[in-house]
């Protein structure tokens, strides 16, 4: 990004620097728009967990709240075990399907907490990404242009918020993703987890 006013780096699968990335953030100033863009797919369930669900949670505790919140998930959410009692289980963290659902919980939570912020969830499509892989059949372009209009687009269509959207149109989502008594369980279980409590009333 050679146009980039400022960098900072953190190892978002701990949650200490985590922590620390989110410190960093806020010294820089308010922002309009924050992209939660990173995760990890060929990974353990403990980092898939830690970087997918727990720094997402993190990071949107941690840093002032922006006008509008976009969160990356993925069409294999569909595929995902809500049950948040899996995050403290023990056994090995949660899956990439189960991590993706837990970022549209997530956004869902936060449109839910706070109205004043457009908080949205992105399936990007399977792109030929390093992640994605070179055989992927999704278009490059496809994978990114949906969260630049949500982020930056004037259109009254971005102006909603707890939506589910893929390739600039709301889709279908986890049903289970609309249970309030989940969203709020997820929230308690990263509270749990990360030592954050979720900031209701932020300003």
């Amino acid at each position: 990004m050679p146009g980039a006013e400022d960098v900072l780096i953190g190892d978002l699968a701990s949650i200490e620097e985590t922590k620390r990335l989110a410190a960093g953030v806020n010294g820089i100033g308010r922002f309009d728009v924050v992209i939660h863009n990173a995760g990890v797919y060929r990974a353990s369930g403990k980092d898939i967990l830690a970087v997918n669900t727990l720094a997402p949670y993190i990071l949107t505790c941690l840093i002032q709240k922006p006008q509008r919140l976009i969160y990356l998930s993925s069409s294999l959410h569909l595929q995902g075990d809500p049950a948040p009692e899996r995050m403290t289980s023990g056994e090995g963290g949660v899956g990439y399907a189960d991590s993706k659902l837990h970022v549209v919980l997530l956004a869902k939570a936060v449109a839910r907490k706070w109205p004043d912020v457009y908080a949205n969830a992105v399936d990007p499509g399977w792109v030929p990404t390093k992640m994605g892989g070179p055989s992927a059949p999704d278009d490059v372009e496809k994978g990114f242009e949906t969260q630049a209009w949500l982020a930056v687009s004037a259109d009254d269509k971005v102006k909603v918020s707890g939506q589910y959207f893929h390739h600039r149109r709301e889709a279908d989502y986890h049903p289970e993703a609309d249970d309030i008594a989940l969203q709020d369980e997820l929230l308690a279980t990263c509270e749990q987890l990360t030592g954050v409590r979720f900031p209701v009333h932020q300003k």
